[in-house]
């Protein structure tokens, strides 16, 4: 990664939407030479895609969680079983693996606190893997898009 790759990876990340053109401006190179190298930064995995940001109170699911678990028997078989079932789930938003007390932290999304209860208790305690749940209610949820600046050798 040089510093064109930097600084046209650092364009995309403001606005992933911006045209190539736009992009070759700001970074001060030919269209066609940012557009190769977006192009190779895809190719290598750096670039992996573009996501859309969802209003989830608009979408029906307002209530946020975060459902720390812990698996038992803490095998990889058990936690990639677990990981697996759980990242299916439309609840699931978002998933961690973590070390400590904990195996997995859910951050899930549903209608409601009715909504939320049941899947504590109906979905994740009726695993058999499942050996502890701790839910914390969201209040705020306040973001940012990450701005990653590239380490280079």
């Amino acid at each position: 990664m040089d510093e064109l790759d930097a600084a046209i990876l650092r364009e995309l990340q403001s606005d992933a939407r911006r045209s190539n053109r736009d992009v070759a401006a700001a970074v001060g190179v030919a269209p066609s030479t940012a557009l190769e190298r977006t192009r190779l930064l895809r190719d290598r995995g750096v670039i992996r895609g573009a996501t859309l940001d969802v209003d989830l109170a608009a979408v029906g699911r307002p209530v946020q969680a975060l459902i720390a678990v812990r698996v038992r028997p803490p095998s990889r078989r058990a936690i990639e079983a677990f990981r697996d079932w759980a990242q299916a789930l439309p609840e699931t938003i978002g998933l961690f693996v973590v070390s400590g007390a904990e195996d997995f932290l859910l951050h899930v999304a549903v209608a409601d606190n009715e909504a939320l209860y049941a899947f504590v208790i109906d979905r994740l305690t009726e695993r058999a893997e499942v050996a502890d749940v701790r839910t914390s209610v969201v209040y705020e949820h306040l973001r940012r898009p990450p701005r990653i600046d590239p380490v280079r050798p």
